[in-house]
């Protein structure tokens, strides 16, 4: 016997679904949302998250406009792209206040194992792109995990014909970490991509 109406358990197995929310928090912000009331509030602005959003026409990052805030800076430098998996990616990034480039939004990452390849990201855009007005450099800032370093691998051999200077991100260990406790992969890396002090 079903002891909450199907509206309020449809919504907390929705809410259940998303990344770092288990049932019990799921509950909570569901239970929340009943208490709030009114017009204001998480709730509505939920409903209109996707009113007049869509994607940049150029970096393919989220916007309410045809071109976004950062495409259409005068201020960018448009001979360094970064090349990016998500939208998150480009917040991070921007967050650092050290890369003044344009971006591209890939929109995921190859995986075979869920089924997607290279026709499901924005790759026709970025080449799109490319045959308008190339950069001299991109950046391939995938994450460096199996379907990240395939995506960059994928992406670095199709630039290939394009004579373009293509980089990756550093790998290595992070600010205040200690050796003993990184893994083999993380220390090989940071001595691989090892710089002059």
């Amino acid at each position: 016997m079903d002891i909450l109406p199907p509206n309020v358990t449809a919504l907390i197995e929705e809410f259940a679904k998303l990344p770092s929310i288990g049932p019990k928090t799921a509950e909570r912000l569901v239970f929340h949302l009943l208490r709030s009331g009114g017009e204001d509030g998480l709730g509505t602005a939920a409903l209109k998250l996707k009113e007049g959003l869509g994607y940049c026409e150029l970096c393919q990052n989220f916007s309410t406009t045809p071109i976004c805030m950062l495409c259409s800076n005068s201020q960018r430098d448009d001979t360094v792209w970064a090349v990016v998996s998500q939208p998150l990616d480009v917040v991070a990034v921007e967050k650092t206040g050290l890369f003044r480039g344009r971006y591209h939004v890939l929109h995921g990452v190859i995986s075979p194992v869920d089924g997607i390849g290279p026709d499901e990201l924005k790759l026709a855009e970025l080449f799109a792109r490319l045959e308008e007005n190339p950069p001299t450099e991109i950046i391939l800032a995938t994450n460096p995990n199996l379907e990240g370093e395939t995506t960059a691998l994928f992406i670095a051999k199709k630039l290939e014909p394009y004579g373009i200077k293509v980089t990756r991100l550093a790998h290595g260990l992070p600010i205040g970490g200690d050796l003993e406790y990184a893994d083999q992969m993380t220390l090989g890396r940071a001595i691989d991509n090892r710089r002059e002090f």
